[in-house]
């Protein structure tokens, strides 16, 4: 059994790929808990639209502005603005 292909410059591409996207996805799940975990431990009430709409973000950049917002809001929701949408 011909096993070449897996040494081959395609095949490390295609891993290094796989990897790159794993880590931006498990940097998105991460901001997304803690921007959840923010919201809960100021005491706000997160809906299950709110959590679902986090959670469901892969894009880090918004979810970090979400989280910067996240310190100073008075209702979860208000950390989305009509720009996000």
């Amino acid at each position: 059994m011909d096993l070449s292909f897996y040494k081959s410059f395609i095949s490390e591409e295609i891993r290094d790929e796989g990897r790159a996207q794993g880590r931006a996805e498990g940097r998105a799940e991460g901001r997304a808990m803690a921007l959840l975990i923010l919201l809960e431990q100021r005491g706000l009430e997160v809906s299950k639209a709110v959590r679902d709409r986090i959670t469901t973000c892969d894009d880090p950049e918004q979810l970090d502005r979400w989280l910067r917002r996240a310190v100073t809001v008075t209702h979860a929701d208000d950390i989305f603005t009509p720009e996000d949408d």
